[in-house]
């Protein structure tokens, strides 16, 4: 278990390296993107009006 790492392992590291080169970075970013504009919308309509005294 805690001995000499076998070339699968090395093989697997590789291959997770690899999937952030095949356009999944994109759609993460675009994901990241909407949910801080949905986060931002739900903020905005929760905090309170601004009142002026004159109005």
């Amino acid at each position: 278990m805690y001995g000499v790492i076998s070339g699968g392992a090395i093989g697997g590291a590789a291959a997770a390296g690899a999937l952030a080169n095949t356009g999944l970075n994109a759609l993460s970013a675009v994901v990241a993107v909407t949910t801080l504009i949905a986060a931002g919308l739900s903020l905005w309509k929760l905090a309170p009006r601004w009142r002026r005294n004159g109005s």
